[in-house]
């Protein structure tokens, strides 16, 4: 199906009757430092019919308590975060699931535009994200990311009619890596998708590149399950390939060097970024081969 325009402009009024419900849920891990700007984010939305639901996978900070000073709606399940989507999901009584992550803060009216971009035709919307944090990789993130709003082969949706969520199974429990572009993927096959103009802060915190390496590692050593699914070369060429991922770069030459130090660090953590993914992947790939 198709993405349709971006939705400008839309105001919803507060607390109207006829206004749907939109359950918001928001998976945790040890998200302390992050979550209360996240949970706050939602308390101030711009549309009042909001159901907060935290599900969080056996935390051993402070993330439980932080969470119960915004809701009552607090479960406990892992082992990973397809998963605890899918639980909180069962606990929804909104007609409308948005999947937000704890290091995620939304901009007041993001969740206004996405219950005005619905209709019959279109049941799936994508929320464009931009990073910050502090420190030279995370401006280097920040930079990157840009690149990737609009590109709908590379942004997947968080918004969902919750029928249709139902309908396509809801996330893969398997996929620990790749799940968002698995589900949306889905999605789009029965429904047409938009995308908001209000956006997603995406909280990077102080990004070292040591920790951003292992964690491409990590997910590239389980994305497996997602490289077998019903991927095309070219779908996937497109969401991860590293020619791809260049020529996207190089094509916004103004952009990308408007600060060369920002620049040149984009295309060399992309690099290592790849490097890291490789090695993840096929040391995987090997010891599931012996």
């Amino acid at each position: 199906m198709d993405v349709m325009q971006v939705c400008r402009g839309f105001m919803v009024p507060k607390s109207k009757p006829s206004m749907p419900l939109v359950s918001v849920i928001v998976p945790t891990k040890n998200s302390a430092p992050t979550l209360r700007a996240c949970l706050q984010s939602i308390a101030d939305q711009t549309y009042d019919r909001i159901e907060l639901i935290v599900v969080d996978n056996h935390s051993t900070d402070d993330t439980l308590d932080i969470a119960k000073q915004f809701t009552k709606n607090v479960y406990t399940k892992g082992p990973e975060r397809s998963a605890q989507r899918n639980f909180a999901a069962t606990q929804a009584s909104g007609d409308y699931i948005a999947f937000i992550d704890s290091d995620m803060e939304l901009l007041p009216d993001v969740i206004a535009e996405c219950v005005a971009c619905v209709d019959d035709d279109t049941q799936a919307v994508i929320i464009p994200e931009q990073s910050f944090g502090t420190g030279y990789w995370a401006q280097c993130k920040r930079l990157e990311r840009s690149f990737y709003n609009g590109r709908d082969d590379i942004e997947a949706a968080r918004f969902f009619a919750k029928d249709v969520f139902t309908q396509i199974g809801g996330y893969n429990a398997d996929m620990v890596s790749g799940e968002d572009w698995d589900l949306s993927s889905r999605a789009r096959k029965i429904t047409n998708a938009a995308r908001t103009s209000a956006h997603i802060r995406h909280n990077e915190g102080h990004l070292r590149l040591g920790k951003t390496l292992q964690k491409k590692y990590y997910y590239a050593g389980l994305a497996r399950t997602y490289l077998s699914a019903n991927v095309s070369g070219s779908k996937l060429t497109s969401q991860q390939g590293p020619l791809q991922r260049y020529k996207l770069f190089l094509s916004h030459p103004v952009r990308l060097m408007r600060n060369p130090f920002l620049g040149v660090g984009v295309l060399f953590m992309k690099t290592a970024e790849y490097a890291a993914g490789a090695a993840g992947y096929y040391t995987k790939r090997d010891l599931h081969n012996v």
